[in-house]
């Protein structure tokens, strides 16, 4: 099974684009979210990375629904 980039639909702030891009890569969203921050700003590319993130956000899909009835329902 590939893994797929989605948007977050469980842990978004604004879109989901940083909660998505956490979840594919395991770690938590807030460090994600901190890094791009300062990616930016001190990068001194601010504007670049608003444009970035909004393109990220119409470009990358909504994470599926979870289909439960394959491994049981949560807390079951």
């Amino acid at each position: 099974m590939t893994k797929k980039l989605y948007k977050s639909t469980t842990d978004r702030k604004l879109s989901g684009v940083c909660g998505g891009i956490a979840e594919y890569f395991n770690v938590d969203a807030t460090l994600v979210r901190l890094i791009w921050v300062l990616v930016s700003v001190f990068g001194g590319a601010v504007v670049l990375g608003i444009i970035v993130y909004i393109i990220a956000a119409v470009v990358m899909a909504d994470a599926p629904p979870h289909d439960w009835t394959e491994q049981g329902t949560p807390n079951a």
